[in-house]
This record gives structure tokens, C-alpha cells and sequence, in this order.
């Protein structure tokens, strides 16, 4: 027995995408997606200017890489198929290879007897598709639908849980509201009918996953950022509230409950900001959601009321003094965050089943930390053992959370930021392409081994 234990059946294991991991071969039959055009076009907004070419190399090394899985301790394993690699155009001829490159690599991670979770898209729309508008186009919706049925036919017997998106907020904000994703541009209206039509595509693809396989696993992966608002004041407490309802709420109510908050739509309405939208998609998002939930978390966001009531979003960042930082990365560590997740999942969204898709601690510049022959990670062991608390702290008042995987298996490239920050629980030397187990990796696996962990 150990201090913090684990329910018999739940899962440990870790998150990476295709996009980030795979890299990309001469005549492996890949097209280009958003993050091969950008680098192409401006390599010089890319970290040390390393774009996604050869990832972590799991493209060509996967034999070798997936025994690492279970070498430490997986029991779960969620990555994603990359749609430029499968359908090259978005739109047009199957890719043979990627479809036996895809059907290895999930047979050898099943022969480990580790569940497999595919996500169906992370952040790679195929160029070509982007050149037409991308996801402010309705035939955008027509194309996702159609490349998950295929997904489903080729890969179905072999998957065990799929999500339709990872994270769908995230290219909304930073590529209509910021400048971190393509088109990069400032334009909310536009942000609002993709993020629309994004939810339009999760449900087809879900209606379409029960269709064809008719199992219970289709999830979407959200990035559920509790808003901590400044102070009381009314004015800090409601800023809060908007910041829930567009970062979180904006698909979490749609995927989970098949309706969007009526505060999110007066919002949206009062701005002039209404996307494009018929009846009848409001049905196929109606009834047609999710059946489980899958939870990134990383950092808390602290808001308060807007110090330009004339900006466009009702609220701005905070930096609460005396937070505290991961000294490595810049971001705030609060593990409470995840007890607040599992109890607003169990109050207020009917106690759906979840696992934690995706938590972790970046680090800069952590060669440094290399010891006799291994990266000596005690700082990342305390990250997952103080967040575990949390997380155990929430299921046991009957959250139904049936997982933890962490970000990330070996360390992967990360859009504009490429190598510059680590998560792996396996270190990728850039310069041999050696893998060596860190020393989280090797704790990771007595976790699995044990269902729990002392404190």
C-alpha cells in the first residue's frame, strides 16, 4: 500500500500528437499542413528556427520508441493522426502509406497491452484546405467529417478511445485573436465562426463515430483553465466569469451538454459577432455529444477587470503577487486547479467520466540537470506527485476521472517554441537521437507499477 492510491482500474500514461513527434520523411507521401507552410515562409518565428521537419523522429524509429512505453509504466497512450499525412490535399486520395504506417504503429502499441487513445486533430489543418479559408468555411466541416469517417474504417478495430479535437480554443485565440497560429490575424468575428464550425465538426465526427463502431469512447480534449478573478469586486468577479465562459465554457457546454450558455450567446449577440449557423447543425450538436471528457491542465488563469472597458475581450490577465513559478518555464504552478476541475465536472456537468490528458512541467535548458548518464527530474516528479494529490483529493468526493496522462513520451518539437522548453518523460538527445529514460520516467513507471505513490 502507498500513501495516495489509485482506483484498481485507473490508467497511467502520456500525451503527444503526430505533428509534434513524427517528423516527415522524402517519400513518406505527407502534404504540408499550417506548421510545414509557416516555417517554409518565415522560419525566423521559430525558436532558433527549427521547425517541425523531424520532430522526435517517431516516424522512423517507432520500433524502437514504443517499447519506452512500457518501460515506463504506460497502461494508456494518446497521440494523433495527422490528416496532411493520411488525406495529403484534405480533400482528396488516401494515402496508403500513412494508412500502414498508422495500422503498425497502433498493432505494436496494442501488443504492449496498452489502451490506445487517437485524436483526431491537433492544431494541422492541411495547407490546402487553409489556402481555401480553413475553418471559417462550412466545406471545411464537410471534409474533417469525412476524413474521420475514414479514420474510423481504416483504424477502428485497433483504437480504443478517440477524441475529435485537442485543445479546439487554442487555435481560435491564437490564430484569430493573436499571432501564434496561421492566418494570424486580429478579427473576432472571424474567431467566432470558426470556433463555431469547429464544434459543427467534433459533433459530425462523434455522430459518425457511433455510426460506424458504436462504442462509448469518443471524447474531445479541452484545455478546462479555471478563471481565478482578482478580488471580489463585482467588476473583478464577473471578468472572471466571461473569461469561464469563453475559454472553457465556449465548447465545453456544447461537446458535454449539447447547448451553449445562454450568457456566452447574449455576449456574442450584443457585439454583432454571431457566426453563420442553421438549425440543423444546432441539432447534430444537440444530439450528438460526447462520451467521455479528456482534461489538459497546466496553469491556473488569474483575470481582472478590464482596464479598457472599450478592448474586445471582458477581461485581462493578472499576475497575483506572490504566485508561484516554474522558474524554468514562466508559468504559474497551482495544483489546486485540478481539484477545482473534478468538482465543477462532477456538479455541473453530470459527473461525466474524464481522465487528465495532459499535464506536465516544461523546462528550459534542462541538460543542465544531466547526471551520471540521466536527466535527474526530481522537480517534475514533485510536479505530478502535488497535482496527483489534488487529482486524488477530488475523486475521492466522486469525481469520475479514470486517468492521468502526462505531456509528454519523449521530448517533442512544440510549434513556435520547437525544442526550446522539455516535458518528456524520455529525453531525445537533438544532436543523436539517443533516447535515455529521465529519472520522472523511471518513477512514472513505479507509479503505474504501484496505482499510487508516498508522499
Amino acid at each position: 500500500m502507498v500513501d495516495i492510491q489509485f482506483p484498481s482500474d485507473f490508467l497511467w500514461g502520456s500525451s503527444t500528437s503526430g505533428p509534434q513527434s513524427e517528423g516527415r520523411l522524402a517519400d513518406d507521401g505527407k502534404g504540408d499542413n499550417v506548421w510545414d507552410y509557416w516555417f517554409e515562409k518565415e522560419p525566423e518565428k521559430f525558436f532558433d528556427q527549427v521547425g517541425p521537419q523531424k520532430a522526435s523522429t517517431f516516424y522512423e524509429n517507432y520500433k524502437t520508441d514504443i517499447p519506452y512505453l512500457k518501460a515506463t509504466g504506460h497502461t494508456i497512450f494518446r497521440t494523433s493522426i495527422q490528416w496532411s499525412r493520411l488525406i495529403p490535399t484534405g480533400d482528396g486520395e488516401v494515402n496508403e502509406k500513412a494508412v500502414a504506417f498508422y495500422r503498425d504503429v497502433f498493432k505494436r502499441i496494442k501488443a504492449e497491452g496498452i489502451t490506445l487513445y487517437v485524436n483526431l486533430y491537433h492544431f494541422d489543418l492541411p495547407m490546402a484546405l487553409m489556402e481555401r479559408g480553413g475553418w471559417e468555411l462550412k466545406e471545411t466541416i464537410d471534409h474533417y467529417h469525412r476524413y474521420a469517417r475514414i479514420c474510423f474504417e481504416e483504424f477502428g478495430d485497433l483504437v480504443d478511445w478517440w477524441a475529435t479535437f485537442n485543445e479546439p480554443i487554442v487555435p481560435v485565440e491564437a490564430g484569430y485573436l493573436g499571432q501564434f497560429h496561421l492566418p494570424a490575424v486580429f478579427d473576432p468575428k472571424r474567431a467566432i465562426q470558426v470556433a463555431y464550425n469547429t464544434q459543427v465538426a467534433s459533433a459530425y465526427a462523434t455522430k459518425a463515430y457511433h455510426e460506424l463502431l458504436g462504442g462509448n469512447k469518443m471524447s474531445i480534449i479541452l484545455n478546462l483553465t479555471p478563471a481565478y478573478a482578482r478580488s471580489e469586486d463585482e467588476a473583478d468577479q464577473h471578468a472572471a466569469k466571461m473569461a469561464e465562459l469563453l475559454q472553457a465554457r465556449s465548447f465545453l457546454d456544447p461537446s458535454v451538454k449539447g447547448i451553449y450558455p445562454q450568457e456566452l450567446v447574449d455576449w456574442v449577440k450584443e457585439k454583432g459577432w454571431m457566426p453563420e449557423y442553421t438549425a440543423e447543425e444546432l441539432t447534430i450538436i444537440k444530439e450528438n455529444t460526447i462520451d467521455f471528457l479528456g482534461v489538459n491542465f497546466y496553469q491556473p488563469l488569474r483575470v481582472k477587470a478590464p482596464t479598457d472597458t472599450t478592448q474586445v475581450l471582458p477581461f485581462e490577465p493578472w499576475e497575483m503577487p506572490g504566485r508561484r513559478m516554474n522558474p524554468h518555464r514562466g508559468w504559474e504552478i497551482y495544483p489546486e486547479s485540478l481539484y477545482d476541475i473534478a468538482l465543477n465536472l462532477k456538479d455541473n456537468y453530470g459527473n461525466i467520466d474524464w481522465v487528465v490528458a495532459e499535464n506536465g512541467m516544461g523546462v528550459e535548458g534542462e541538460e543542465q540537470f544531466f547526471e551520471n548518464g540521466q536527466i535527474q527530474d526530481d522537480y517534475r516528479i514533485d510536479f505530478f506527485k502535488e497535482h496527483l494529490e489534488q487529482l486524488h483529493r477530488g475523486i475521492q468526493e466522486g469525481a469520475n476521472c479514470h486517468g492521468y496522462l502526462v505531456w509528454t513520451f519523449i521530448d517533442c518539437w512544440s510549434w513556435l517554441n520547437a525544442y526550446k522548453n522539455r516535458y518528456g518523460l524520455v529525453e531525445l538527445d537533438l544532436e543523436t537521437g539517443q533516447r535515455r529514460i529521465k529519472k520522472s520516467g523511471e518513477w512514472f513507471k513505479k507509479l503505474s507499477e504501484n496505482n499510487g505513490f508516498d508522499r
